[in-house]
């Protein structure tokens, strides 16, 4: 097994904590679906937020469902570059696995496909 990271990202609807933290449950429930993840072999995730986003805490989205109270969980502010995307919440997951790089499945939804076509497109 070696420890790999999945990247993803998806656009809140608002600047709410319900947005985002519904944003947050279809961005990681994806990634844990097409990737066959466990919660177990979960390291840790790093949630990082356009800075527009300001009423909730991505985490909270996840940490409050059974098993992923143990998962270390962390939230930053992305770097506030010119004409990026807004209301953009991204995650770098990191699992023990046994796939290789390659088998991966990276998940961009929604408006966020925009980032990285050439990942999103694999999920299709």
């Amino acid at each position: 097994m070696k420890v790999r990271g999945i990247r993803g990202a998806i656009c809140a609807s608002e600047n709410s904590p319900l947005a985002i933290h519904t944003a947050t449950r279809e961005l990681v429930d994806t990634i844990v679906e097409l990737n066959e993840i466990d919660v177990d072999d979960v390291a840790s995730i790093l949630f990082t937020m356009t800075a527009d986003l300001t009423a909730a805490f991505p985490a909270e989205a996840v940490r409050s469902r059974p098993g992923w109270q143990w998962v270390p969980l962390m939230c930053a502010t992305e770097l506030p570059i010119e004409n990026s995307k807004s209301r953009c919440i991204r995650v770098l997951m990191h699992v023990n696995t046994h796939k290789t790089q390659e088998a991966l499945q990276h998940v961009y939804l929604g408006e966020a496909i925009v980032l990285r076509p050439d990942l999103a497109q694999k999920n299709v």
